[in-house]
């Protein structure tokens, strides 16, 4: 805690708080409270983030804004799913953007590497939903390829570095990938009561880590620099 200003901390406070609400208002199934406190998530984490970073990338700034009308969409699941689909879209693609910088030369074998865990938990997973998906099977898949995509960019950084740091990330990818996974489980082939809790539980895991990840990676690279 000790790299934390005091501003932060004040925001991963406001972060933690409306988070928290935000569970215990799905366990007691309170759209009420879940209107109120989810759409406050991503802003409280992207002020925490800001106040914390000199150099504030401004493709993940915009990854949390497209990240919070995705929130928003996904609070009308019924009408508005697509939409929210469509948000999240957009936020995976400017994650690969951002995490994907450096990459380019590593090698042929750690590519195939962190291509393979992702694109088989993608196709086994597609197999499950397939006969529940009908008219939203290419959205899915599409998302599906991105997301998984991410995954694999966060796996191949931390076969290249090998650090706590970009361990951060990957454990960040692989929450949000299951976060996404139980909310395709749930709407496409089999509900269950504990998904709501659960996927919430990844979501916000996922969206701090990424956000620690970036933090610490700036502070290792003014480091690195001198600066």
């Amino acid at each position: 805690m000790s790299d934390i200003n005091r501003l932060q901390k004040f925001f991963l406070l406001i972060f933690l708080l409306v988070s928290i609400t935000d569970i215990i208002a799905i366990i007691n199934d309170n759209s009420l409270w879940q209107t109120i406190s989810k759409p406050l998530i991503i802003p409280a984490l992207a002020a925490f983030y800001v106040a914390g970073s000199k150099s504030r990338n401004k493709l993940y700034i915009l990854a949390l804004i497209f990240s919070f009308l995705g929130d928003v969409l996904l609070l009308d699941k019924s009408n508005l799913f697509l939409f929210g689909i469509a948000a999240f879209l957009i936020t995976q693609l400017l994650y690969i953007a951002i995490f994907s910088k450096g990459l380019a030369n590593s090698s042929l074998g750690k590519k195939i590497g962190a291509l393979f865990p992702f694109s088989l938990f993608f196709i086994l997973l597609i197999r499950i939903l397939k006969p529940g998906l009908n008219d939203f099977l290419i959205p899915v898949i599409i998302y599906g390829l991105a997301i998984s995509l991410f995954g694999s960019v966060s796996l191949l950084r931390y076969l290249v570095k090998k650090n706590g740091t970009s361990m951060v990330l990957l454990i960040g990818a692989i929450l949000f990938i299951l976060s996404d996974s139980m909310i395709a489980l749930n709407k496409f082939h089999e509900p269950r009561a504990y998904y709501s809790v659960s996927i919430m539980l990844t979501y916000i895991l996922a969206q701090y880590l990424i956000s620690a990840y970036m933090l610490k990676s700036e502070k290792n690279r003014r480091l690195h620099d001198g600066t």
